[in-house]
């Protein structure tokens, strides 16, 4: 990330196609015999007027007939008419008549036996692709608050997920490919049927082609919708300066740790949505780690946002849920959740989406509730972490490409930046236990309460 990525964007892009009617002389619309065209023909239907034959007087009796040798016309001189639609099938055999007739009762019944089925199908559509539109978090008691608090661990999430992540890991790094491996096998070893997917591809960078890989962790890929919690894993490459690398601790180690801590205190709970035959089947959770966010020189749209710009052009080819006709994978995401830049102490989180306000109205309230209970440390409501001052310039990030196709965000990013970004001293020694630690217990709870579980 640059500070430079930080500019207007609107939530709602929006690309309007102009049909317009061949050049060359004036043209007019066949349904009307005025310029312009009739406003009712979406193809645009349009006829060269001026120099063309004007149409005859007289309506349809002044059309011109014409005679055709070997042609049975309606009327016209030295024509019979047809006795009936035998004849005109052919030989006056009316059972020819007959045949046809059955054959277009039969296509009649066809269609409208499948009539219903095609609405069903529709409607059902329509209904799952909604659902996130009004869908609502089932509210935790005091209870299960104090049990998700005590679930979580700062000290094991810091030793098992968080060190082995900060190394120096570029994309086609010795050290990305060894994170890689880390994130995976922490998911591996837990009870929840986590599918995992790497999506691999190349790319041009100022650097040439280099090798990038996603990782997409899901629970019960099947269901029609899906949270998705997201962060990437590559650092910022620089070059190695008195000896130190840049590891990127809060961009984005430490993002990447509490998704792994939050599948490991949560899985327990998480093993539930691999029961594709109960009423949660149509909502699971997907976890998704960007490679490839950082620029390798200068962010543009050509050299940053590697992974997501990849991964958001595939989902959206891709159908979901299986078998389905006219959907894709982005229809499927409810919500993708971002994390970035968290891990210094203080951080300020501001509300970037007014689509996604009232989510980002339940942290708010699940960091005052935690608070009250006495589960937050160091943690006061004169600083609270989630504040809605209004909303300001989106930062570039890797929801970006997923914005613009759709999808429904809330960026979890700090603003202003920590004072260490883009810096070596992003490292263990800047981090804030406490901060992450209650950061985690509030995105737990809010995950939980998301998924009813």
């Amino acid at each position: 990330m640059t500070q430079d990525r930080s500019r207007n964007v609107k939530e709602d892009d929006e690309v309007f196609v102009s049909t317009v009617p061949p050049s060359g002389a004036a043209e007019t619309c066949e349904r009307r015999g005025g310029g312009g065209g009739c406003g009712l023909c979406p193809a645009g239907r349009w006829r060269r007027g001026g120099g063309g034959r004007s149409p005859p007087k007289g309506g349809e009796g002044s059309r011109r007939q014409a005679r055709v040798p070997g042609l049975v016309t309606a009327a016209g001189p030295g024509n019979r008419r047809p006795q009936d639609l035998a004849e005109m099938a052919g030989g006056g055999d009316r059972r020819v008549v007959g045949t046809v007739h059955l054959l277009l009762l039969l296509l009649l019944r066809l269609l409208l036996a499948a009539a219903p089925a095609a609405a069903a199908q529709s409607q059902d559509r329509d209904s799952w692709m909604e659902a996130k539109n009004y869908h609502q978090p089932a509210i935790l008691n005091s209870s299960s608050l104090r049990q998700i608090a005590e679930g979580t661990s700062i000290s094991d999430m810091w030793q098992h997920d968080l060190r082995p992540l900060l190394i120096e890991r570029y994309p086609g790094s010795p050290g990305s490919y060894a994170a890689r491996q880390h994130i995976m096998q922490r998911l591996q070893k837990l009870q929840a049927d986590w599918i995992l997917e790497v999506d691999t591809f190349l790319s041009r960078t100022p650097y040439g082609y280099r090798s990038f890989s996603n990782i997409i962790s899901t629970l019960n890929p099947t269901a029609k919708r899906h949270l998705v919690l997201a962060c990437h894993y590559d650092s910022k490459y620089f070059p190695r300066w008195d000896n130190r690398v840049f590891v990127g601790a809060t961009d984005s180690a430490v993002p990447c740790a509490m998704l792994l801590e939050l599948a490991r205190a949560l899985d327990k709970q998480l093993l539930s949505l691999k029961d594709v035959s109960g009423s949660k089947s149509d909502l699971s959770l997907k976890l998704i780690f960007f490679d490839g966010e950082e620029a390798f020189l200068h962010w543009s749209p050509q050299d940053s946002l590697y992974g997501s710009r990849h991964l958001a052009t595939k989902m959206a080819s891709t159908t979901h849920p299986p078998g389905a006709r006219g959907t894709n994978q982005l229809h499927g995401m409810d919500l993708m959740v971002l994390l970035d830049l968290i891990g210094a102490r203080n951080p300020t989180f501001p509300n970037f989406f007014p689509n996604s306000a009232r989510w980002f109205d339940r942290l708010q309230k699940i960091e005052q509730e935690l608070h009250e209970l006495g589960l937050l440390k160091d943690h006061s409501l004169e600083r609270r972490y989630f504040q809605n001052f209004g909303y300001g310039n989106i930062i570039q990030d890797d929801h970006i490409p997923f914005l613009r196709k759709g999808v429904p965000i809330l960026h979890l990013i700090t603003s202003p930046f920590p004072e260490v970004w883009h810096t070596m001293d992003d490292n263990e020694e800047n981090l804030d236990e406490s901060t992450i630690d209650n950061l985690n217990k509030i995105i737990q709870v809010f995950v939980l309460e998301y998924l009813h579980l």
